[in-house]
């Protein structure tokens, strides 16, 4: 679970452009801007969010389905 975790937040770091590839004729580096990578894990997180909680809000409107719980 914690590799799952930890690969979702480095691709939003990736899809937000929050880490860069420089290369030099002598050398290869990764740059991570640590600014950049909070603010796309946030607003990826955000976004991930409101999709579930779209689905769970259409599950409800489903015809034919009681969504009880039982204790």
């Amino acid at each position: 679970m914690i590799k799952f975790i930890l690969s979702v937040i480095i691709i939003l770091a990736l899809i937000g452009g929050a880490v860069q590839f420089v290369s030099t004729p002598e050398s290869w580096a990764l740059v991570v801007n640590k600014e950049v990578a909070l603010n796309s894990i946030q607003n990826g997180a955000m976004i991930v969010f409101e999709f579930f909680e779209g689905l769970i809000a259409d599950a409800d409107q489903i015809k034919g389905v009681d969504l009880t719980v039982e204790k």
